[in-house]
């Protein structure tokens, strides 16, 4: 999936959209992502000028879009009306960082389904640079009508 098929699913734009591409996606099962973090995005800017380190929260966020393609993409195709639904970041458990990511870093994105009841989904998400994991997280999702 590239840049155009992602924008068509998730309401993101830049500076905000984080997935760049999809490599892999299993229908109601898992994804593998990536972002490529770039010294010029406007976060740099304020975190920190001095020693840019990519934050926490974008990777967090970068997961929750990851796993929102994994639903939309899990959903029936007569749900799938990217122009009446949107996904919603329900929550997360669990969060942990263990390496700093940093600008030329390949993020990627390992995202998979734990279980989905009643329109929520909860997810097992995994950022990883150069195979290894640099954070973690349980994300919960939701689809809802515009």
């Amino acid at each position: 999936m590239d840049i155009e098929q992602i924008m068509k699913i998730l309401p993101h734009r830049y500076p905000i959209l984080l997935v760049d591409r999809v490599e892999e996606i299993v229908k109601n099962k898992s994804i593998v992502a990536y972002r490529n973090v770039t010294a010029n995005e406007p976060i740099f800017s304020g975190h920190f000028p001095d020693h840019l380190i990519y934050p926490g929260v974008m990777i967090l966020e970068g997961l929750a879009q990851a796993g929102s393609l994994l639903v939309f993409e899990s959903m029936d195709k007569d749900e799938q009306d990217a122009e009446s639904i949107i996904p919603y970041f329900a929550g997360i458990d669990k969060a942990k960082f263990k390496k700093p990511v940093l600008p030329g870093d390949k993020l990627e994105y390992q995202v998979s389904i734990m279980k989905s009841r009643m329109g929520i989904w909860k997810l097992d998400g995994k950022a990883l640079v150069d195979g290894k994991i640099v954070a973690s997280a349980e994300i919960k999702a939701m689809v809802m009508k515009k």
